[in-house]
């Protein structure tokens, strides 16, 4: 059965109600920029040398996937659980029910890095939300500790992250200089995207304790890129270094110019105004930085992402492919093809909805689903995370 039309009408609800409750919201009129690709997407239903496999099933609504140093993968499932896999075996056990956790439509336990020490502090970092003792929504990242077969909280690495049910990003990752990098959304409020004094709609930057890097680009700021929408996947060029994020395009909401679609993947800039929602697309102005590929003919959200033999991997959601961008590093990373894999047209995918992609500790490439959030129809045993072997 496909829940799609009951989960829009509950949602329609929760939003009508729920904006209707807040002070009036500035409005947006998006400037419509270029789509910045000069190449149509190729369809692949199936991929020449690429086997699929079904590595873990029966999954609810798996957000983030992560392996430990010793092969172990870590799963933080949006309802609030974690579930770890031993190295070896493909059947999930508990690991933890993260204390707190308040799910709500797409809010939820979202996003999970291991620290790049994992080995010296058994540190892992995760990004819920929850409601405060005024029973407002927001977000917090705490740290754990693993003990080996769960984890205990350790310490609130941020709170008081201004959330919604919808549109709150949630993506958190360590870059390659050992930062903490956090990834929010705008709450259906476009212009909170525009302060850099408020913490949606940005690219926040932390050490792993919870300070503010001294060369963060606002003094005595966390936010180290803004103007983005919803920020849902983050990687970085292990060659160059060069950063990367994914985010949700406008949905069509009059608060948003009743624009649609352009859905972005972005180089990111430190200090850069990425535009949202002044533009979307790439316009080609100085004040803002253009994304490196956008997308306005139908709606792709890009979530999880990761660089994997020189291109880049992005799960689509409700594209229901796992795209791959082919750049040339030469040239500023202009995006030479756009391959949509496992999509025979937008939209129509073999496994359905995507939600994170990374690279395993065997070299081979894991995939999760999403078809268990209510916005697509269910395959026989979703959700699941698929294993992408390169023959």
């Amino acid at each position: 059965m496909n829940p799609t039309p009951v989960f829009y009408l509950l949602l329609f609800l929760f939003l009508h109600l729920g904006l209707q409750a807040q002070t009036p919201v500035q409005k947006a009129q998006p400037i419509l920029g270029e789509v910045p690709q000069k190449t149509e997407d190729v369809f692949l239903p199936e991929v020449p040398g690429v086997k699929v496999e079904v590595w873990v099933d029966s999954l609810t609504i798996p957000w983030s996937l992560r392996f430990l140093p010793n092969g172990d993968a870590l799963v933080a499932q949006r309802p609030g659980t974690i579930v770890r896999i031993p190295a070896g075996h493909s059947e999930p056990v508990p690991y933890l029910d993260v204390p707190g956790t308040i799910h709500e439509v797409d809010a939820g336990l979202m996003g999970m890095a291991v620290h790049p020490n994992f080995e010296t502090n058994q540190w892992i970092y995760v990004m819920h939300a929850y409601r405060d003792a005024e029973d407002r929504l927001l977000s917090k990242v705490v740290r754990l500790k693993d003990t080996g077969t769960t984890a205990q909280v350790d310490k609130v690495i941020l709170d008081k992250i201004p959330a919604y049910a919808i549109h709150l990003g949630g993506r958190i990752a360590f870059g390659p200089d050992g930062m903490l990098y956090i990834g929010t959304g705008d709450m259906s409020q476009p212009f909170v995207a525009q302060d850099t004094k408020n913490l949606a709609s940005k690219i926040l930057r932390l050490t792993d304790e919870g300070a503010i890097p001294s060369d963060n680009p606002f003094p005595n700021s966390p936010v180290y890129s803004y103007g983005h929408r919803v920020v849902q996947g983050f990687a970085w060029d292990p060659e160059t270094g060069a950063f990367f994020n994914s985010e949700h395009g406008p949905s069509g909401a009059e608060v948003e110019g009743s624009v649609r679609y352009r859905d972005e993947i972005n180089m990111v800039e430190k200090g850069g105004n990425h535009g949202w929602p002044i533009v979307v697309g790439a316009p080609g102005m100085q004040a803002y930085v253009d994304p490196k590929a956008s997308w306005n003919k139908a709606a792709v959200p890009p979530a999880g992402m990761t660089f994997y033999k020189g291109d880049l991997y992005v799960a689509s959601l409700g594209g229901q492919a796992l795209i791959r961008l082919v750049v040339d590093k030469e040239n500023e990373y202009e995006v030479k093809r756009v391959e949509r894999w496992f999509s025979y047209a937008p939209s129509k995918g073999i496994y359905g909805r995507m939600r994170d992609v990374t690279v395993g500790p065997d070299g081979n490439l894991y995939v999760t689903t999403s078809n268990t959030d209510g916005r697509a129809a269910l395959r026989l045993h979703d959700d699941k995370i698929l294993k992408l072997t390169f023959e």
